[in-house]
């Protein structure tokens, strides 16, 4: 029987096939989905922030896109996936506050995304398909299994990508 891991904000879990992982309320921040297809290792990281080099004294490596990606990869190559085989999915990155600005605390979650982008492309990791942007929040859950990752927000239809 498989069982759904629950990952907490500016948190990362790594599962194995068949069970599949979960992040609730994203909102700025970015839900990072990573699997190997063939060995069915997957992850999420619950990414809150675009760069760990923007903050003093932070010691959540998960927290930031910059360092938490590399950890996520870390932990599912050691989990037995293949760094070279991983493909990437991710949601969220809302602009949460309905401010017309361009200061950067409103554009967190488009910084975000960028950041899990950039970091992504630097890793050579693909990314196969998003769900960012808008003005919403976000539940999802990823499994490893398929690779389907199921987006889930109030007054929306759930969609899977």
């Amino acid at each position: 029987m498989s069982e759904i891991i629950k990952v907490g904000m500016a948190d990362l879990n790594v599962v194995k096939s068949p069970n599949a992982i979960t992040t609730l309320g994203l909102g700025s921040c970015v839900g990072v989905a990573l699997r190997d297809p063939v060995s069915k290792v997957g992850g999420l990281a619950h990414v809150m922030l675009p760069d760990s080099t923007a903050i003093r004294n932070n010691s959540n490596i998960y927290k930031f896109a910059d360092t938490g990606v590399d950890e996520l990869v870390k932990r599912i190559v050691a989990a037995g996936g293949t760094r070279s085989r991983l493909v990437a999915k991710i949601a969220g990155g809302a602009k949460m506050f309905a401010m017309n600005s361009n200061a950067p605390v409103v554009q967190v979650g488009a910084r975000n995304v960028e950041a899990v982008k950039k970091k992504l492309k630097e890793l050579g990791i693909r990314l196969l398909a998003e769900d960012t942007g808008e003005s919403y929040g976000r539940t999802v859950v990823f499994y490893p299994e398929t690779g389907d990752f199921i987006i889930k927000s109030v007054g929306k239809p759930e969609k899977t990508i």
